[in-house]
């Protein structure tokens, strides 16, 4: 097809799009009601059109028979016709000559047809019924002694178009209450949605959240609302979480970043007053460097693990089928080459878990750098995964000195940090991240005492189904990574 004609088939389709809801109720009802009247009159118009033949024949059929007894009498030659009397129905007697009488004054009949002649030839069955249109006569021929009797009506189609012109004007009249019924109906139906688009072009507009839309109506208007309410109710946890962190961000950077701005200064300060050796001996130098570059360091940690808080999603990466040891062991690899001093102990057995590779490794390698921080130089960090019923349960073990029992309950806040390590090197949001990457697996984190008298970090998520066939790492091996 042509791009002209092609255009022009999908006018109509884009006209209908382009219409507002209620247009296209009005002209759905009022298309419907104007087929079904349509309907309606066609099928009423095939009944009475049949019914007024069936009754016109039927009366044929009677006067006939009333004429053919009257010519039998008489004779065909000598039965009195009546004078026509203008209108009504027409006869004429069939003389076995072939020859016709009709009464007088009637209009002339259709000449008689070859199924007529037989009938009045006695070459038919003695009943024939026939009917002639032409003229728009309807004929009934009848045997009757040597010849043969007809009784003919005009065939009147008066009652049928008075008939079709009552049903036009009672389908105009249907057509447009429909149309307004439709109009109607539609105005009724959607005025919950005008008030729900009022609602959230007013939210849209204020940029307020906080105004929940009225549950008003029913069935799935009220379930619409009901999801648009929770929509904005995300919407306001969202942005609540957004300005929670971007106010703590600020509070976490000031610090660091004022004493790297300190630092700097100084430096600079004493640099150009070409005091910079004598007021800052080597020792004392080299220690304020180190310091500047712990400091940078902390920043770029800070703002790295800010990134990945703020983009409210684990990552973009897809959910795959994978074996919880390879991410663990992974993580294990990346945290020695972080930390070179760190010492893990490895006690993984294969358990499948459906997640997301990268996220899951970083939750680990929290885990690790924060138990690596606590734990002390002779005792490992020991490290366990391991199959417990539909769970994959990993635990970080650390022989440090544990975590107290006021701050269990917000070691997984975001930039929370315990007095005893305000000392220490970290942002307070390594554990918040382990906290979301587990919470987007369906997971559970929790936190308890070590045997060892540390912290016990565990880790629980659904475990998966393995491929087949699974190669299963040796159970029950501890393995030093150093």
């Amino acid at each position: 097809m042509s791009g002209p004609a092609r255009r022009e088939t999908r006018w109509p389709f884009r006209w209908w799009r382009r219409q507002s809801l209620r247009t296209r109720l009005t002209v759905i009802a009022a298309t419907a009601i104007a087929v079904s009247v349509f309907l309606a009159f066609q099928v009423a118009s095939d009944l009475m059109e049949r019914k007024l033949r069936d009754t016109a024949e039927d009366q044929l059929r009677a006067d006939s028979r009333v004429l053919a007894t009257s010519a039998e009498r008489a004779g065909l030659a000598q039965v009195q016709l009546s004078p026509y009397p203008g209108s009504g129905r027409l006869v004429r007697v069939i003389l076995p000559d072939g020859s016709t009488r009709t009464p007088a004054g009637q209009p002339a009949l259709p000449p008689l047809s070859e199924d007529a002649g037989r009938v009045a030839q006695g070459l038919s069955t003695d009943l024939l019924e026939s009917t002639d249109w032409n003229d728009g006569y309807r004929i009934y021929t009848l045997r009757a002694g040597d010849g043969a009797v007809q009784v003919a009506d005009l065939a009147d189609d008066s009652p049928i178009n008075q008939f079709g012109f009552g049903m036009l004007l009672i389908g105009l009249l249907c057509v447009v209450g429909g149309a307004l019924v439709g109009r109607t109906v539609a105005r009724a139906a959607l005025a919950p949605i005008d008030r729900l688009t009022a609602a959230a072009v007013r939210v849209a507009h204020t940029q307020d959240l906080d105004a929940d839309i009225p549950d008003e109506g029913g069935g799935e208007i009220r379930r619409l609302i009901q999801s648009i309410n929770d929509m904005l109710a995300a919407l306001r946890d969202s942005r609540r979480a957004q300005r929670l962190l971007a106010e703590d961000a600020a509070h976490e950077l000031k610090t660091p970043l004022t004493s790297l701005r300190l630092n700097v200064e100084l430096l600079i300060r004493l640099d150009r007053r070409g005091t910079l050796d004598s007021a800052l001996p080597a020792e004392s130098r080299t220690r304020l460097l180190n310091d500047l570059g712990a400091q940078a360091a902390e920043l770029s940690t800070l703002a790295a693990e800010l990134t990945d808080l703020a983009r409210g999603d684990v990552s973009n990466e897809s959910t795959e089928l994978l074996d919880l040891a390879d991410v663990v062991v992974a993580a294990t690899t990346r945290a020695r080459s972080r930390v070179p001093d760190i010492e893990i102990a490895l006690d993984v057995t294969s358990v499948w878990v459906s997640g997301r590779p990268a996220a899951l490794q970083r939750a680990v390698l929290n885990l690790i750098d924060n138990a690596g921080k606590w734990s002390p130089a002779d005792q490992p960090v020991q490290i366990r995964l391991r199959a417990e019923g539909a769970s994959a349960v990993l635990e970080v073990d650390d022989a440090g000195p544990g975590i107290d029992a006021a701050d269990v309950p917000r070691v997984f806040d975001r930039f929370y940090r315990a007095d005893s390590a305000r000392a220490l090197p970290g942002s307070g949001l390594g554990l918040s991240i382990v906290q979301r990457v587990v919470d987007a697996h369906g997971g559970r984190a929790a936190v308890a005492r070590s045997m060892r008298g540390g912290a016990l970090l565990r880790v629980d998520l659904p475990a998966a189904a393995p491929p087949a066939p699974v190669a299963r790492l040796t159970a029950g091996e501890d393995t030093a990574v150093r």
